[in-house]
């Protein structure tokens, strides 16, 4: 029983690599085989039959790259896909969040622009722990440096 299954199995994987062709006789009846067809029957070729010397050239080292890719390259190739997307999207998360940095970095630079020329009285604490007010010199300055600190920012 064991004998028989295995023949069969083996038969099967033979035929496996046989070419498989469709043509029409000259009644218009259909016919799939994998022996060539009649010479005065249009045939199309659905499997093609490997070479003999295909896998002899892909055995040779020097030899010129076959189309078909083995399974590893494949998986070399979708892991490599793989890791230029996770990058990408990594960087596109980094370039974002700067942007995001960016953005509120220049809303605090014009709010302090805005709190220096709408406050006419502005107090601050010295190394003292005492307060001090700016005198109108000191405000200017602050109000001179707030705008070129927007105009650095704010792009």
């Amino acid at each position: 029983m064991k004998n028989s299954l295995f023949v069969l199995l083996l038969l099967c994987a033979v035929n496996a690599h046989a070419g498989l062709s469709k043509w029409v006789d000259a009644e218009g009846n259909v016919h799939y085989s994998d022996m060539p067809p009649p010479a005065n029957a249009q045939a199309k070729t659905l499997r093609a039959v490997p070479a003999a010397g295909a896998a002899a050239q892909e055995a040779k080292p020097g030899s010129a790259p076959s189309a078909a890719k083995t399974y590893v390259e494949r998986e070399a190739e979708l892991k490599k896909a793989q890791l230029a997307k996770k990058e990408a999207a990594d960087r596109a998360a980094q370039e974002q969040a700067a942007a995001q940095a960016q953005a509120e970095n220049c809303a605090a630079a014009r709010q302090n622009l805005r709190t220096l020329q709408e406050m006419p009285r502005i107090s601050e604490l010295d190394a003292n722990g005492e307060r001090i007010f700016l005198s109108d010199e000191q405000r200017q300055q602050r109000i001179e440096k707030a705008q070129q600190t927007i105009s650095s920012l704010c792009k």
